[in-house]
């Protein structure tokens, strides 16, 4: 019964915020989205759009997002589902490292406010508390070549206009020898595009 009335508030909740990222102003000029999936209120696809003057920028990046029965004392569970370079969100499964995600969650938080935040991670990463340490080595150590690697991807997987022919022709050399595009493209980003590196990490 008490499940069954938090989970009642949580849809009561989530409807709400729902119509409120529709209609935001604020939500349209900044380029985020949240749409059902499935007419449910428990599954959420959300969108935010790559803040500009980061290596994110023209490219749309998709969100699962999934609301608990015990929503809003819970956050909700969020992962990047667009593949994305960065060092706090894992190149692997998107699962994302943001406190308000986990233990700074208050139920005063809303949709809104983790679609704004998790945009806002994007054009600020915490390479001191990684999701994904390769990356985070990376950005610490080659910024440069971090902002390439994360530029490539944002072209690649969420449609921004960047061109790097010549890491395309190293993924294609990868492929050539019988391996994955994005295990040849995970390979080189993690080698920082040495191609003979990515080869041994390949086939050692």
């Amino acid at each position: 019964m008490v499940l069954c009335m938090m989970a009642t508030i949580a849809v009561q909740r989530i409807k709400r915020e729902f119509k409120e990222v529709v209609k935001s102003e604020e939500v349209a000029k900044c380029m985020i989205k949240v749409e059902l999936v499935n007419d449910n209120y428990t599954e959420l696809r959300g969108e935010i759009a790559g803040p500009p003057d980061t290596p994110y920028e023209g490219g749309v990046f998709v969100l699962e997002i999934k609301v608990p029965e015990t929503y809003p004392f819970n956050p909700p569970k969020v992962r990047f589902v667009t593949k994305i370079w960065h060092p706090n969100i894992s190149s692997v499964t998107g699962a994302i490292c943001l406190d308000i995600l986990k233990d700074q969650w208050a139920a005063a938080m809303t949709l809104r406010t983790v679609l704004l935040s998790l945009q806002a991670l994007l054009a600020a990463a915490e390479p001191d508390d990684p999701q994904d340490a390769v990356v985070a080595k990376q950005y610490k150590e080659n910024y440069d070549m971090f902002k390439l690697t994360a530029k490539h991807w944002a072209q690649v997987y969420a449609g921004a206009p960047s061109n790097f022919p010549e890491f395309d022709d190293k993924i294609v050399r990868l492929m050539d020898m019988g391996v994955d595009e994005h295990k040849a493209r995970v390979a080189l980003s993690s080698c920082s595009w040495d191609l003979e590196r990515a080869t041994e990490q390949l086939f050692s």
